[in-house]
């Protein structure tokens, strides 16, 4: 057997393992002492977490973040892995302690050097710019674990320059226009809410509350997030505002097409007054009607103030 098919078969007889002698590694693949230590070295220099407990009962440990096994890919398959993985140099902060340089290092390490530089002259090409995610969210890690495992968290939030505390339970989290946002079940309220991460200063877990199943909560109704004095909407909007649409949109809102006019539908709080009136204002002029009259004083008193600032600004 060759080096290289040793090294990927040991990792795979290895990725269902916490620890393993040295004495396996050489009775299995029948090498010598001196080969078995380069083929784990080998092993380290690839990323698989390897570490030794000396003494007479010393062994090999594998620690829990270990490599999956080998899978193996399609030439199109790897590079649409290799761009998605580029998208992350976009997020100050991913769920995931990791440096993309090094990841995008390792990648390569398993290529080809005329692929790597098939790769080099797309990359020149194709442009994977999003927008930049300039604000460290630190809790991003944990929020995703207490989600996954659907423990109730005391969380610690900066709103409007004041520490609040809330007790809920993570069961979404998102990316959106430079922000990551989590969703969450507020147990005090009974109702779900929405977190800007980066202003989450601290996240514990809390015995408070009975947690809830995840799959009661991932896929919330409208009813959970429509309270009773909200307000329906009906906005009919011209192609282009489609456009506007398909780029940003929000749960409560949906796209409807009547006898070929289309029409933005949905609902909003008493307390998101502000936030729907400087929504539908980017539509401009892309807006036909809108219901209700509500809707429609709001927004012009948003571009009353807007022109007002502009009067007084030199």
């Amino acid at each position: 057997m060759k080096k290289s098919e040793r090294i990927n078969d040991l990792m795979i007889y290895l990725n269902g393992k916490n620890t393993f002698n040295l004495k396996d590694i050489i009775n299995k693949y029948q090498i010598s002492k001196s080969t078995a230590l380069r083929d784990i070295q080998s092993l380290e220099a690839i990323g698989m977490p390897i570490y030794s407990e000396l003494g007479r009962n010393g062994y090999y440990g594998i620690l829990s973040n270990r490599l999956l096994s080998p899978i193996v890919f399609t030439v199109d398959e790897m590079y649409a892995l290799y761009f998605a993985m580029l998208t992350l140099n976009d997020y100050q902060t991913t769920p995931f302690h990791l440096s993309t340089v090094a990841l995008k290092h390792k990648f390569e390490m398993c290529l080809s050097d005329d692929k790597k530089s098939h790769l080099r002259k797309m990359e020149a090409i194709l442009n994977m710019s999003g927008i930049k995610h300039f604000n460290e969210s630190n809790f991003l890690k944990e929020i995703l674990s207490y989600a996954i495992e659907s423990q109730v968290c005391s969380v610690e939030y900066e709103k409007q320059s004041k520490i609040q505390t809330y007790t809920v339970q993570f069961f979404d989290i998102s990316s959106s226009f430079g922000q990551w946002y989590t969703t969450a079940f507020n147990f005090q309220t009974n109702r779900p809410i929405v977190f800007r991460c980066d202003r989450i200063n601290y996240v514990s877990p809390s015995t408070k509350y009975q947690a809830k199943e995840l799959s009661t909560l991932t896929k919330p109704t409208v009813e959970m997030f429509k309270k009773a004095d909200a307000i329906d909407f009906t906005v009919e909007v011209t192609e282009k505002g489609v456009d506007l649409f398909r780029k940003e949109n929000y749960p409560s809102m949906n796209l409807e097409m009547k006898n070929g006019s289309y029409f933005i539908t949905g609902f909003y709080n008493q307390e998101e007054v502000s936030f729907i009136t400087r929504y539908f204002l980017s539509y401009g002029d892309q807006i036909l009607s809108i219901k209700p009259i509500e809707l429609k004083k709001g927004l012009l008193e948003k571009l009353r103030d807007l022109e007002n600032h502009f009067l007084k600004i030199i």
